[in-house]
């Protein structure tokens, strides 16, 4: 999780929970984060969830590898292999129906409507659905 200076992880923890503050493991494949000169990309990142008084904070542990574009937002990321933005239109790809619906625990057919109303922002559908 993150080092305490040579504490015992479960002695933190325990201090941690006794101050409010809840912390959690997230299981994330990919973590994108955008930016104006392009983006960084964590694959197999470590991902932490600090919940203390309702104010959530995400720790991510990696090595980023830097893109133009990671291809989950702008008019450009539309685009699959062989088409154009312009081809691809507005459409929210299986993928990350399935992975939402999954995440939520929730039907297709509900993530796909939670990724449209979101714009395709897989965070933000998956955080409206818990």
């Amino acid at each position: 999780m993150f080092g305490g200076g040579g504490m015992n992880p479960r002695k933190m923890k325990q201090m941690m929970k006794q101050m409010g503050i809840d912390v959690e493991d997230i299981d994330a494949e990919r973590v994108v984060i955008e930016t104006a000169d392009g983006d960084l990309v964590f694959d197999d990142a470590q991902v932490t969830k600090m919940d203390a008084q309702g104010q959530e904070t995400y720790q991510i542990v990696g090595s980023p590898e830097s893109v133009d574009d990671a291809g989950l937002g702008g008019a450009g990321a539309a685009a699959v292999e062989g088409e154009t933005a312009d081809d691809a239109g507005d459409a929210i790809p299986d993928e990350d129906v399935e992975l939402v619906a999954e995440r939520a625990g929730v039907p297709e057919a509900r993530a796909r409507e939670a990724l449209e109303a979101a714009d395709g922002d897989l965070a933000a559908a998956i955080a409206e659905l818990e």
